[in-house]
């Protein structure tokens, strides 16, 4: 998993509250248990016409947040089903942080087992942030995990809380699996160890 410790991009404008892993990632896209190439799929039903024409009035079709890897939302984003392609889809277009008041227990819990860190700030906040990603191609943050805050385009700063175990295996690029193979030596010599003292196991 891709190390997450400072990004700086162009942050783009949700100001949709619920929005649900359907929208997210329609489930005609669900039959792949590939990783990649769910970028396309991404907010379809919005991005799209009927005719598969971009629609020029969605946020992410406009020129300025074409590459954008921050999305700053309403309340309740990744509510609906617990699918993880609607992280993946994320990231397969290069979000890799989203900001807003509150997650669905499941899309957090998988935002953060695929390297994208969502943000969880308060409605003031969230206000000043959403106006700051509204100005178009000025629409750039920073954020800092290691000094967890999200720095605007005027130099206004937000502050937001994280676990620190979250926090530590985001910085360090640390999925499940990566997490074990941080214990392989101490789970090696356990191996060696149980061998010689019950080889009938």
């Amino acid at each position: 998993m891709e190390k997450f410790t400072k990004l700086t991009g162009v942050a783009a404008p949700l100001p949709i509250t619920n929005i649900d892993t359907d929208m997210i990632i329609p489930k005609q896209y669900l039959k792949t248990i590939a990783r990649t190439g769910l970028g396309k799929g991404l907010f379809s039903e919005m991005r799209y016409r009927e005719d598969g024409s971009e629609n020029p009035d969605f946020v992410l079709n406009k020129p300025a947040y074409r590459k954008a890897e921050i999305l700053v939302a309403e309340d309740n984003f990744g509510c609906g089903s617990s699918r993880e392609h609607a992280p993946w889809a994320l990231l397969d277009f290069g979000v890799r942080a989203i900001i807003s008041t509150s997650f669905a227990d499941i899309f957090y819990n998988n935002c953060f087992k695929n390297g994208i860190l969502p943000i969880k700030v308060s409605k003031e906040d969230l206000a000043k942030l959403m106006d700051d990603a509204s100005r178009g191609a000025n629409a750039t943050l920073t954020v800092d995990l290691e000094a967890q805050e999200i720095r605007g385009p005027d130099g206004g700063v937000v502050k937001f809380d994280i676990d620190p175990h979250r926090r530590h295996c985001l910085l360090e690029g640390l999925d499940d699996i990566g997490l074990t193979l941080v214990k392989a030596p101490k789970i090696a010599d356990f191996e060696t160890k149980l061998a010689a003292e019950r080889p009938w196991i």
